[in-house]
Protein backbone atom coordinates (compact mmCIF):
# COMPACT_ATOMS: atom_id res chain seq x y z
CA UNK A 1 0.00 0.00 0.00
CA UNK A 2 3.02 1.77 -0.30
CA UNK A 3 1.21 4.36 -3.56
CA UNK A 4 -1.94 4.66 -1.43
CA UNK A 5 0.57 6.16 1.83
CA UNK A 6 2.45 8.61 -0.26
CA UNK A 7 -1.18 9.59 -1.91
CA UNK A 8 -2.57 10.52 1.54
CA UNK A 9 0.47 11.82 2.87
CA UNK A 10 0.28 14.73 -0.44
CA UNK A 11 -3.43 15.16 0.22
CA UNK A 12 -2.62 15.91 3.67
CA UNK A 13 0.31 17.83 3.82
CA UNK A 14 -1.52 20.06 0.49
CA UNK A 15 -4.26 20.22 2.42
CA UNK A 16 -3.13 21.32 5.78
CA UNK A 17 0.44 21.52 6.19
CA UNK A 18 2.32 21.64 9.46
CA UNK A 19 0.64 24.32 11.57
CA UNK A 20 2.37 27.14 13.12
CA UNK A 21 0.53 26.70 16.59
CA UNK A 22 2.11 23.03 16.55
CA UNK A 23 5.63 24.17 14.89
CA UNK A 24 5.64 26.60 17.59
CA UNK A 25 4.73 23.96 20.25
CA UNK A 26 6.73 21.06 19.62
CA UNK A 27 8.59 21.60 16.44
CA UNK A 28 8.42 19.79 13.02
CA UNK A 29 10.42 16.21 12.37
CA UNK A 30 12.85 17.62 10.08
CA UNK A 31 13.79 20.63 12.80
CA UNK A 32 14.32 17.74 15.53
CA UNK A 33 16.90 15.61 12.90
CA UNK A 34 18.04 19.19 12.78
CA UNK A 35 18.69 19.57 16.22
CA UNK A 36 20.30 16.29 16.44
CA UNK A 37 23.21 16.67 13.39
CA UNK A 38 23.46 20.22 15.09
CA UNK A 39 24.66 18.81 18.39
CA UNK A 40 26.70 15.95 16.51
CA UNK A 41 28.36 18.20 14.47
CA UNK A 42 29.53 20.51 17.26
CA UNK A 43 30.82 17.64 18.90
CA UNK A 44 32.42 15.70 16.37
CA UNK A 45 33.60 18.31 13.55
CA UNK A 46 37.06 19.65 15.44
CA UNK A 47 38.82 21.88 12.64
CA UNK A 48 42.43 20.31 14.43
CA UNK A 49 41.34 16.57 13.06
CA UNK A 50 43.13 15.01 9.94
CA UNK A 51 41.10 15.34 7.30
CA UNK A 52 40.79 11.45 6.89
CA UNK A 53 39.70 11.52 11.04
CA UNK A 54 37.15 14.62 9.99
CA UNK A 55 35.29 12.45 7.03
CA UNK A 56 35.02 9.21 9.17
CA UNK A 57 33.84 11.14 12.43
CA UNK A 58 31.27 12.69 9.54
CA UNK A 59 30.27 9.35 8.17
CA UNK A 60 29.48 8.74 11.84
CA UNK A 61 27.14 11.26 12.21
CA UNK A 62 25.52 10.72 9.08
CA UNK A 63 24.76 6.84 10.41
CA UNK A 64 23.58 7.64 13.65
CA UNK A 65 21.36 10.50 12.25
CA UNK A 66 20.20 8.30 9.78
CA UNK A 67 20.04 4.96 12.13
CA UNK A 68 17.84 7.85 15.07
CA UNK A 69 15.37 8.38 11.63
CA UNK A 70 14.95 5.09 10.04
CA UNK A 71 14.47 2.92 13.42
CA UNK A 72 11.35 4.62 15.05
CA UNK A 73 10.14 4.85 11.84
CA UNK A 74 10.61 0.79 11.26
CA UNK A 75 9.33 0.17 14.42
CA UNK A 76 6.21 2.01 13.94
CA UNK A 77 5.81 0.82 10.37
CA UNK A 78 6.07 -2.64 12.33
CA UNK A 79 2.92 -2.14 14.65
CA UNK A 80 0.42 -0.61 11.85
CA UNK A 81 -2.07 -2.67 10.42
CA UNK A 82 -2.25 -3.93 7.08
CA UNK A 83 -4.36 -2.84 4.19
CA UNK A 84 -6.14 0.50 3.65
CA UNK A 85 -6.16 1.12 7.31
CA UNK A 86 -2.36 1.21 7.61
CA UNK A 87 -2.28 3.17 4.79
CA UNK A 88 -4.10 5.98 5.76
CA UNK A 89 -1.91 5.40 8.89
CA UNK A 90 1.47 5.21 7.18
CA UNK A 91 0.40 8.45 5.17
CA UNK A 92 -0.65 10.71 8.13
CA UNK A 93 2.74 9.78 9.69
CA UNK A 94 4.76 11.00 6.04
CA UNK A 95 2.78 13.98 5.56
CA UNK A 96 5.18 15.96 7.58
CA UNK A 97 8.12 14.86 5.66
CA UNK A 98 6.45 15.76 1.95
CA UNK A 99 6.76 19.70 1.84
CA UNK A 100 4.01 20.44 -0.77
CA UNK A 101 2.07 22.99 0.77
CA UNK A 102 4.94 24.47 2.54
CA UNK A 103 7.26 25.10 -0.49
CA UNK A 104 4.46 26.76 -2.14
CA UNK A 105 3.84 28.87 0.85
CA UNK A 106 7.71 29.93 1.20
CA UNK A 107 7.92 31.20 -2.66
CA UNK A 108 4.23 33.31 -2.58
CA UNK A 109 5.59 35.09 0.45
CA UNK A 110 8.46 35.99 -1.81
CA UNK A 111 6.05 36.93 -5.29
CA UNK A 112 3.41 38.70 -3.21
CA UNK A 113 6.17 41.68 -2.19
CA UNK A 114 7.97 41.64 -5.35
CA UNK A 115 4.69 41.73 -7.36
CA UNK A 116 3.58 44.61 -5.06
CA UNK A 117 7.25 46.35 -4.95
CA UNK A 118 8.32 45.65 -1.82
CA UNK A 119 11.86 44.81 -2.55
CA UNK A 120 12.84 44.80 1.33
CA UNK A 121 10.07 42.19 1.89
CA UNK A 122 10.85 40.29 -0.93
CA UNK A 123 14.47 40.01 0.38
CA UNK A 124 13.27 39.04 3.73
CA UNK A 125 11.13 36.18 2.18
CA UNK A 126 14.11 34.90 -0.22
CA UNK A 127 16.29 35.15 2.49
CA UNK A 128 14.67 31.76 4.18
CA UNK A 129 15.14 29.87 1.34
CA UNK A 130 18.06 30.81 -0.47
CA UNK A 131 21.91 31.06 1.14
CA UNK A 132 22.75 33.46 -1.66
CA UNK A 133 22.72 37.42 -0.06
CA UNK A 134 19.76 38.84 -0.78
CA UNK A 135 20.87 42.44 -0.42
CA UNK A 136 23.20 42.04 -3.37
CA UNK A 137 19.77 40.65 -5.83
CA UNK A 138 17.87 42.56 -7.51
CA UNK A 139 14.25 41.83 -8.81
CA UNK A 140 15.81 39.21 -11.62
CA UNK A 141 17.62 37.95 -8.87
CA UNK A 142 15.34 37.66 -6.26
CA UNK A 143 12.72 36.11 -8.98
CA UNK A 144 15.31 33.80 -10.05
CA UNK A 145 16.66 32.67 -6.82
CA UNK A 146 12.97 31.92 -5.76
CA UNK A 147 12.19 30.09 -9.25
CA UNK A 148 15.53 27.70 -8.59
CA UNK A 149 14.57 27.17 -4.75
CA UNK A 150 10.95 25.90 -6.42
CA UNK A 151 12.08 23.60 -8.57
CA UNK A 152 15.26 22.21 -6.81
CA UNK A 153 12.73 21.55 -3.41
CA UNK A 154 10.03 20.17 -5.77
CA UNK A 155 12.66 16.97 -6.34
CA UNK A 156 14.34 17.28 -2.46
CA UNK A 157 11.38 18.16 -0.48
CA UNK A 158 8.24 15.72 -2.56
CA UNK A 159 9.27 13.99 -5.58
CA UNK A 160 12.16 12.45 -3.72
CA UNK A 161 10.51 11.69 -0.27
CA UNK A 162 7.43 10.09 -2.13
CA UNK A 163 9.85 7.95 -4.76
CA UNK A 164 11.70 6.32 -1.30
CA UNK A 165 8.66 5.87 0.58
CA UNK A 166 7.39 4.25 -2.57
CA UNK A 167 10.42 1.77 -2.50
CA UNK A 168 10.60 1.23 1.27
CA UNK A 169 7.60 2.39 3.40
CA UNK A 170 8.05 4.89 6.40
CA UNK A 171 11.59 3.90 6.78
CA UNK A 172 12.47 4.77 3.40
CA UNK A 173 11.06 8.25 3.35
CA UNK A 174 12.25 8.72 6.79
CA UNK A 175 15.89 7.81 6.13
CA UNK A 176 15.75 9.98 3.20
CA UNK A 177 15.00 13.12 5.09
CA UNK A 178 17.58 12.11 7.52
CA UNK A 179 20.08 12.30 4.35
CA UNK A 180 18.43 15.53 3.08
CA UNK A 181 18.56 17.34 5.90
CA UNK A 182 22.67 16.36 6.65
CA UNK A 183 23.04 17.39 3.11
CA UNK A 184 21.84 20.90 3.49
CA UNK A 185 23.43 21.14 7.09
CA UNK A 186 26.94 19.95 6.56
CA UNK A 187 27.50 18.63 3.12
CA UNK A 188 28.82 22.25 2.04
CA UNK A 189 32.31 22.92 0.32
CA UNK A 190 34.23 25.20 2.60
CA UNK A 191 36.38 24.95 5.15
CA UNK A 192 34.29 23.59 7.91
CA UNK A 193 32.44 21.11 6.21
CA UNK A 194 34.82 20.16 2.73
CA UNK A 195 35.99 16.64 4.78
CA UNK A 196 33.49 16.45 7.43
CA UNK A 197 30.21 16.54 5.70
CA UNK A 198 31.77 14.87 2.66
CA UNK A 199 29.59 11.29 3.33
CA UNK A 200 26.78 13.90 3.83
CA UNK A 201 27.02 14.89 0.44
CA UNK A 202 27.70 12.14 -1.53
CA UNK A 203 24.92 10.18 -0.06
CA UNK A 204 22.53 12.82 -0.98
CA UNK A 205 23.43 13.09 -4.78
CA UNK A 206 22.88 9.41 -4.47
CA UNK A 207 19.58 9.58 -3.03
CA UNK A 208 18.38 12.53 -5.81
CA UNK A 209 19.52 10.74 -8.93
CA UNK A 210 16.49 9.28 -10.11
CA UNK A 211 14.13 11.73 -7.85
CA UNK A 212 15.31 14.83 -9.82
CA UNK A 213 15.12 13.67 -13.32
CA UNK A 214 11.76 12.53 -12.86
CA UNK A 215 10.79 15.94 -11.07
CA UNK A 216 12.24 17.27 -14.26
CA UNK A 217 10.38 15.38 -16.65
CA UNK A 218 6.74 15.96 -14.82
CA UNK A 219 7.90 19.99 -15.23
CA UNK A 220 8.68 19.27 -19.17
CA UNK A 221 5.35 17.09 -19.25
CA UNK A 222 2.98 19.76 -18.35
CA UNK A 223 5.21 23.01 -19.77
CA UNK A 224 3.23 25.34 -22.27
CA UNK A 225 6.37 24.44 -24.74
CA UNK A 226 7.44 20.46 -23.35
CA UNK A 227 9.76 20.12 -26.29
CA UNK A 228 11.47 23.17 -25.63
CA UNK A 229 11.11 22.18 -21.95
CA UNK A 230 13.49 18.94 -22.37
CA UNK A 231 15.22 20.24 -24.86
CA UNK A 232 16.61 22.81 -22.51
CA UNK A 233 16.53 20.05 -19.48
CA UNK A 234 19.08 17.79 -21.69
CA UNK A 235 21.60 20.16 -23.50
CA UNK A 236 22.10 22.21 -19.72
CA UNK A 237 21.42 20.09 -16.72
CA UNK A 238 24.74 18.74 -16.70
CA UNK A 239 26.53 22.21 -16.43
CA UNK A 240 24.91 22.91 -13.25
CA UNK A 241 27.24 22.60 -10.10
CA UNK A 242 24.86 19.98 -8.42
CA UNK A 243 24.78 16.59 -10.64
CA UNK A 244 21.13 16.71 -9.65
CA UNK A 245 19.78 20.14 -9.05
CA UNK A 246 20.18 21.14 -12.80
CA UNK A 247 17.51 18.76 -13.55
CA UNK A 248 14.45 20.74 -12.47
CA UNK A 249 15.79 23.74 -12.92
CA UNK A 250 16.76 23.26 -16.37
CA UNK A 251 13.41 22.49 -17.44
CA UNK A 252 11.58 24.88 -15.40
CA UNK A 253 14.25 27.89 -16.71
CA UNK A 254 13.02 25.80 -21.07
CA UNK A 255 9.38 25.74 -19.87
CA UNK A 256 9.19 29.08 -18.49
CA UNK A 257 11.12 30.64 -21.40
CA UNK A 258 13.61 31.97 -18.62
CA UNK A 259 17.29 32.00 -17.77
CA UNK A 260 18.08 30.54 -14.17
CA UNK A 261 21.12 30.01 -12.51
CA UNK A 262 23.95 32.27 -13.42
CA UNK A 263 26.85 34.13 -11.00
CA UNK A 264 25.62 34.64 -7.49
CA UNK A 265 27.27 35.49 -4.17
CA UNK A 266 27.23 34.01 -0.63
CA UNK A 267 28.55 36.56 2.20
CA UNK A 268 31.87 37.45 0.70
CA UNK A 269 31.73 34.72 -2.11
CA UNK A 270 31.41 35.09 -5.84
CA UNK A 271 30.17 32.38 -7.62
CA UNK A 272 30.49 31.85 -11.22
CA UNK A 273 27.77 29.31 -12.77
CA UNK A 274 26.57 29.02 -15.65
CA UNK A 275 23.13 30.51 -17.35
CA UNK A 276 20.50 27.68 -17.74
CA UNK A 277 18.41 28.07 -20.75
CA UNK A 278 21.46 31.06 -21.70
CA UNK A 279 19.89 33.98 -23.81
CA UNK A 280 16.45 33.88 -22.35
CA UNK A 281 15.11 36.84 -20.83
CA UNK A 282 15.51 37.16 -16.84
CA UNK A 283 12.02 36.10 -14.72
CA UNK A 284 9.94 38.83 -13.37
CA UNK A 285 7.71 38.94 -10.51
CA UNK A 286 4.80 37.78 -12.76
CA UNK A 287 6.90 34.66 -14.05
CA UNK A 288 7.21 33.26 -10.14
CA UNK A 289 3.04 32.99 -10.58
CA UNK A 290 3.98 31.26 -13.56
CA UNK A 291 6.59 28.57 -12.29
CA UNK A 292 3.70 27.91 -9.23
CA UNK A 293 1.75 27.25 -11.48
CA UNK A 294 3.79 24.41 -12.95
CA UNK A 295 4.87 23.10 -9.60
CA UNK A 296 1.21 22.76 -9.25
CA UNK A 297 0.60 21.24 -12.21
CA UNK A 298 3.73 18.86 -11.63
CA UNK A 299 2.55 17.68 -8.65
CA UNK A 300 -1.11 17.19 -9.24
CA UNK A 301 0.49 14.56 -12.25
CA UNK A 302 2.25 12.94 -9.46
CA UNK A 303 -0.71 12.57 -7.35
CA UNK A 304 -2.49 10.95 -10.36
CA UNK A 305 0.17 8.54 -10.75
CA UNK A 306 -0.26 7.21 -7.33
CA UNK A 307 -4.12 7.58 -7.81
CA UNK A 308 -3.17 5.11 -11.21
CA UNK A 309 -0.87 2.76 -9.34
CA UNK A 310 -3.21 2.38 -6.87
CA UNK A 311 -6.23 1.59 -9.22
CA UNK A 312 -4.27 -0.74 -10.90
CA UNK A 313 -2.54 -2.85 -8.39
CA UNK A 314 -4.43 -1.91 -5.01
CA UNK A 315 -1.75 0.00 -3.60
Amino acid sequence: MSAAAMLVALAVEGVAGWPDRLHARIGHPVTWIGALIAGLESRLNRPGDAPATRRRLGGLTVALTVGAAVLPAWALAAILPGGWPGAVLTGLLAAPLVATRSLFDHVARVARPLAAGDLAGAREAVSMIVGRDPARLDRAGMARAALESLAENASDGIVAPVFWGMLLGLPGIAGYKAVNTLDSMIGHRNDRYEDFGRVAARLDDLANLLPARLTGALFCLVARHPVRAAKTMARDAGAHRSPNAGWPEAAMAGGLGLRLSGPRIYGDRVSDEPWLNAGAPDPGPRDLWRGLGVYLQAMAVLALGLAALVWAFGG
